[in-house]
């Protein structure tokens, strides 16, 4: 099977590993980035448009199109959803939509459509200025959420549990609006929906990110992770476990709200990174998002649930059905946490130990920085190390190895202007 790939503009080589594990189902990869670097993919399949114009991007797949056939259009990054859309329209491949994948990026759109479709949600108020966002605050009550509609990663993502703190927030996210390199990632020439801030009502109980399918008139919820710890002031989106610990009952009310979320979005044949928020009691939707999950959840989902997110991507890309059942856990147990810089700084060098890289029980550990990048930690961005991932007979064994080997991966930082 020949797969095209395709990012606006290269994120690094942050899905390399990802297009790996594609090319290890059997398929051909081919990688279309319309600006990106020379030596990212193999020569023979890839190639640079030269622009991040969707027009452009549309030119060189159909120009390549025409002389491999290829069968389907994917990407793992958030900012590609859209030109994926518009790509597999234009050559006459399975895709999701264009309408379809706006109201899946663009998190004001994502929040009306759940609201027309009565699937669970915060509250949320599109804002432009301050003041909107004092009043958005004091209708919802304290705390509240500040996000962007248009990002990523947590990447400005901010609770704020009084007026001052808001004002801070407000203006710290509004900031990042200009430098949000999600948004830079996008293709031009594509109607995104609006790019500016929402204010939430805050969701107050316990969170779980799912590895979902939609297919036809059914929404199989492949993996459960519970997300472990919790969030101050900023997301760092940083510890989870599976098995997950919800009941049997509490699990068919989270395939229901996210079942009514993704036929609220338009979805009816894609790959879903849902996450799941319980609010009195009720599971709300926080996004639902159209590809897999990052950092480790995908390999969360294999050894946990018997699940396989990447090659759900490849299947759907080809309009073929993939192998998927509803949530059935493996009763292996699962930890994995984001392996965080101890500051913003420049990165000088980043130490892995030999005991770490070689534990049996380690079935992750992907680093996505290296010397010399410049990492920011909130409020002036998100980065992180890499991921680390582990295997445990027990929720507190998993949980004690992770904290264990993640306190070994350690990262010098030099001062930015050195």
């Amino acid at each position: 099977m020949k797969l095209l790939a395709i990012e606006a503009r290269q994120n690094a080589t942050y899905y390399v590993s990802r297009y790996q594990q594609v090319v290890g189902l059997g398929a051909d990869v081919y990688v279309l980035n319309g600006e990106g670097t020379d030596d990212f993919w193999p020569a023979d399949r890839y190639r640079i448009a030269g622009s991040r114009a969707v027009t452009d991007l549309i030119a060189a797949a159909k120009e390549w199109h025409a002389e491999e056939r290829f069968e389907g259009v994917f990407t793992f990054s958030e900012s590609g959803v859209l030109a994926v859309a518009a790509v597999a329209e234009a050559l006459g491949l399975p895709g999701i939509g264009l309408e379809a994948a706006r109201a899946s990026r663009n998190k004001l759109l994502m929040r009306q459509a759940h609201e027309r479709g009565n699937a669970a949600h915060p509250s949320f108020r599109f804002v432009t200025d301050e003041h909107q966002a004092l009043a958005a605050a004091e209708e919802f009550g304290y705390p509240v959420i500040v996000k962007p509609t248009l990002g990523a990663a947590s990447h400005y993502v901010f609770r704020a549990d009084d007026e001052a703190e808001l004002r801070e927030r407000y203006t710290q996210a509004a900031q990042g609006l200009t430098e949000l390199s999600w948004y830079a990632m996008e293709a031009d020439g594509l109607d995104l929906g609006p790019h500016g801030l929402l204010v939430e009502s805050f969701l107050d109980g316990d969170e779980f990110l799912i590895e979902a399918l939609a297919w036809d008139d059914e929404v199989y919820l492949g993996s459960i992770v519970d997300r472990v710890t919790a969030e101050g002031d900023t997301f760092d989106d940083d510890v989870h476990h599976a098995p997950t610990a919800l009941t049997p009952e509490r699990i068919e009310a989270v395939h229901e709200v996210v079942a009514a979320g993704a036929r609220a979005q338009g979805l009816v044949r894609s790959v879903m990174h849902a996450e799941v928020r319980f609010h009195d009691g009720r599971p709300h939707l926080v996004e639902i998002a159209v590809r897999p999950g990052g950092g480790g959840l995908d390999h969360m989902a294999r050894v946990s649930a018997g699940y396989d997110p990447i090659a759900a991507v490849a299947d759907v890309a080809r309009g073929i059905r993939p192998r998927a059942g509803h949530y059935a856990p493996t009763g292996v147990h699962t930890a994995a946490m984001c392996l965080l810089p101890p500051s913003s700084g420049r990165i000088g060098a980043i130490h892995v130990p030999d005991e770490v890289a070689g534990r049996d029980d380690l079935f992750f550990l992907k680093l996505t920085a290296k010397p010399g990048d410049l990492v920011r930690r909130p409020p002036e961005g998100n980065s992180i190390l890499g991921f680390l991932g582990v295997t445990g007979t027990s929720f507190e064994d998993a949980m004690s190895t992770a904290e264990e080997l993640a306190a070994q991966v350690r990262a010098d930082l030099i001062r930015p202007q050195e």
